[in-house]
């Protein structure tokens, strides 16, 4: 808070009321203001006059930020005078008058602090821009999906511009760091299955058709799906987090100025790796899960491992296993695109980079449960 005690100087012949408390008349159409205008005192004044010419300051002994203010958004309301010209400030010195005219320069003008409830056709507007920036993303995602095939493409052609290293690094993060959470996640859905299936199949004494619920749940959807949604978690955050953080320290312009191409350098080791490590994920899944749904089917139902391999293997199609593996390079792909295009987006602040963070997630989870409902569709009709 600026407070001015140039009003109290001797030589400006202000002393007498240095001490005054301050007050508001109204006098022949001007505002007069005197005493001392501080943010002790000023909100006990008044703000609402009938009309006023001016408004006049010369008694008035010190001023501070308050008391400017005060004065600032007087006059805002006062707006004109009863004559049409806008309201005079008189009677202030150089310092004051500086001082309000800061203040003056800060305030919002008169129709921000007008709140007005939404209209319906507020919220309509606001739809529609929401879908029009929801159309924007999806053709820059669109593109960008189509920025890292052509580097593909262009690396298939010549090999020697795939950076090794850094492939197998990230088939290491998202593959082989990976495996304890999936293969204890698939695990215990395994035995959640058989102990859910258990209770309803018991009822009427197909207690053996468990084996079957297991097999085509894990193996046709819950395995790969459920991995999917961990690597979005764990490892589309991640790639989101690096390329974002690189973004912030300005090294991927520090890239392009040196004539390097982020999308061949970071993005593409980053989607192959996941396109790699998925299915072998995938297929850790399906044995954990289907060993989690033995092992509770002996417990609840007396299903003997002999028992439950024999029943896996005759009744099971082997397309349910296959339909898994066919998904995962395209949830990959979902989760790695994802990613390292939203870490691309990072502003220059750590809080647009765990805005950016949170929608990778956010996105990817949600963009694979609907590829996979997709997929079901495509199935369902060509009949596998």
């Amino acid at each position: 808070m600026v407070r001015h005690k140039d009003a109290m100087a001797p030589d400006q012949g202000r002393s007498d009321g240095a001490q005054r408390a301050p007050r508001v008349t109204v006098s022949d159409g001007r505002v007069v203001l005197s005493g001392q205008l501080l943010i002790d005192n000023v909100a006990a004044l008044p703000r609402r006059f009938e009309r006023a010419d001016s408004i006049d300051m010369t008694d008035v002994t010190r001023l501070d930020t308050a008391g400017a203010w005060y004065v600032a958004d007087m006059q805002q309301r006062l707006a004109t005078g009863s004559d049409g010209a806008p309201i005079a400030v008189t009677g202030a010195d150089t310092v004051q008058e500086q001082l309000l005219d800061a203040v003056r320069s800060n305030m919002p003008p008169k129709d921000a602090a007008i709140h007005r409830n939404p209209t319906i056709s507020d919220w309509l507007e606001l739809i529609g821009r929401k879908t029009i920036s929801s159309g924007h993303a999806v053709v820059e995602l669109t593109s960008f999906l189509g920025q890292v095939i052509a580097s593909m493409a262009s690396m298939a052609i010549h090999p020697r511009r795939l950076r090794l290293t850094s492939l197998v690094h990230h088939m290491q993060e998202v593959g082989w760091n990976a495996i304890p959470i999936v293969a204890l996640m698939s695990f215990l859905i395994g035995v959640v299955l058989a102990f859910q299936g258990a209770t309803q199949l018991r009822q009427f004494g197909a207690e053996v058709f468990v084996v079957d619920l297991i097999s085509i749940a894990v193996l046709r959807e819950l395995g790969i799906l459920l991995t999917s949604i961990v690597v979005a978690g764990r490892s589309g955050s991640a790639y989101t987090a690096a390329v974002g953080s690189m973004k912030m320290r300005e090294e991927v312009d520090a890239m392009r100025t040196i004539g390097l191409d982020p999308v061949e350098i970071l993005v593409v080791p980053r989607v192959l790796a996941l396109m790699l490590m998925l299915p072998v994920l995938g297929l850790i899944s399906d044995l954990s899960g289907l060993i989690g749904g033995a092992i509770m089917s002996w417990i609840e139902l007396g299903v003997s491992p002999a028992v439950f391999q024999s029943r896996l293997v005759s009744n099971t199609d082997v397309w349910h296993f296959l339909v898994g593996m066919i998904k995962a390079p395209f949830f990959a792909v979902i989760i790695g695109i994802i990613g390292c295009y939203q870490g691309l987006k990072v502003g220059g602040n750590a809080e647009s980079l765990g805005q950016r963070t949170s929608m990778s997630v956010v996105l990817a989870i949600f963009m694979v449960i609907v590829a996979d409902a997709l997929f079901s569709i495509i199935f369902a009709l060509i009949g596998i």
